[in-house]
């Protein structure tokens, strides 16, 4: 889909466009001149609600944000594909003759290129060789999912190339999912890619991930006398893979006691009433996140239900039930390796004591590291900003 600079980014187009011309200029150092090139941007995401529900089959409460990721792309007749990141050094480049999974490139971009490409080959769609210059304002280790903003952007890149733009959002972010857990090797659910791939506000239940029932909300945010502010604690998300995936690993064993391979196709209540023998087969921290799980779920439903309903006031109470969730229950708000780091901790108790009973706050993302998200009244936050140098 083509839009307008303005469309895009509001009051922000001048400055946009000073961007472009700068992508344009590195485009043209790496691979010449641009001609023939085009333009694709994908936002970064902030989670509203539903904290490591759809990997369960669970329901989210996600937006997009105005911080994307941009690439300057051309075909290439030589079967090759070359993508260089402005923010990285070297560059990727690979055949597509050989999109075989390796182990060493665990953990790399050119890991996720070659698994959006065999993904996208599998489902049918053409695949053919392209050079790419990217720049991103999606944070690495932001908690704004930069992994998944790529990751579309390059099926992005794909779908109008070479298959005429008829990659559909959903499928968009099914193969960016598949590229991110079999070949990069992180066992992420579909939140993250959906929201950068379908945008806006969005209320999305993944019971059938093969389907997801997507609902776009209509809520005026800027009337609602706050502002939203995901807070960097100093952390970032690498190598803590392994914390990620005994989450899901935890809840689908709960799953598992019951028959099922994920929490959503199990009844809350014969849940609590199995729970001494739950606990001897799974595990106290697995019941814990399972019980966050069915709370998450249901909060991120009545989330979405406030904010259609005017309600910012119940809403902002369901974000604090979530949060505290997420701190007692899911436990993602440190590493057990590393408890003397506890970044994500301290900004949760600095926002409670800062807020005084105003606004709202939560672990956001993934966790561990990273950012919390709050919700804060414009006059604190307008205080805030007055009393701090620019560069705090």
């Amino acid at each position: 889909m083509v839009v307008e600079f303005k469309e895009l980014y509001g009051g922000e187009a001048q400055s946009q466009r000073q961007r472009y011309e700068e992508l344009q200029k590195g485009f043209e150092e790496n691979f010449g001149s641009a001609e023939g090139a085009a333009y694709f941007s994908a936002p970064g995401r902030t989670e509203i609600g539903g904290n490591h529900t759809d990997h369960n089959h669970g329901r989210v409460l996600t937006a997009a944000v105005n911080l994307d990721i941009v690439g300057l792309a051309r075909k290439q007749k030589n079967g090759r594909i070359s993508l260089k990141s402005a923010e990285y050094p070297g560059m990727d480049t690979f055949d597509l003759g050989d999109l075989t999974r390796k182990e060493e490139e665990e953990g790399t971009s050119l890991a996720l290129l070659k698994g959006i490409c065999a993904k996208c080959q599998m489902l049918g769609y053409k695949v053919g060789g392209f050079e790419c210059y990217t720049m991103t304002r999606v944070l690495k280790g932001s908690g704004l999912s930069s992994s998944a903003a790529f990751e579309v952007l390059v099926v992005t890149v794909i779908s109008h190339l070479y298959n005429e733009g008829r990659i559909d959002p959903v499928t968009a972010a099914i193969i960016a999912q598949y590229a991110e857990n079999v070949y990069f090797g992180k066992p992420s659910g579909l939140l993250d890619q959906m929201a950068c791939s379908v945008g806006g506000f969005t209320s999305i239940d993944f019971k059938d991930p093969s389907s997801p029932v997507i609902e776009k909300v209509d809520f005026d945010f800027s009337a609602c006398g706050h502002a939203l502010c995901v807070v960097d604690t100093g952390g970032n998300h690498a190598n803590l893979t392994g914390e990620y995936a005994a989450i899901p690993a935890e809840m689908k064993r709960v799953a598992g006691f019951f028959g099922k391979e994920y929490l959503r196709d199990v009844e809350e209540q014969e849940f609590y009433d199995k729970l001494p023998a739950v606990r001897g087969e799974a595990g106290d921290r697995a019941v814990l996140r399972a019980m966050h799980f069915f709370d998450d779920d249901r909060l991120a439903k009545e989330e979405a239900e406030a904010l259609k309903a005017g309600d910012f006031d119940g809403f902002k109470q369901k974000i604090l039930e979530s949060g505290r969730s997420s701190f007692q229950r899911l436990q993602n708000v440190f590493a057990v390796g590393s408890p003397q780091e506890q970044g994500v901790s301290l900004a949760l108790a600095l926002s409670g004591r800062f807020l005084a009973g105003r606004g709202a706050f939560r672990v956001h993302g993934g966790g561990f590291a990273g950012t919390i998200q709050a919700f804060v009244p414009l006059d604190l936050a307008i205080a805030t900003l007055c009393c701090c140098p620019p560069d705090n």
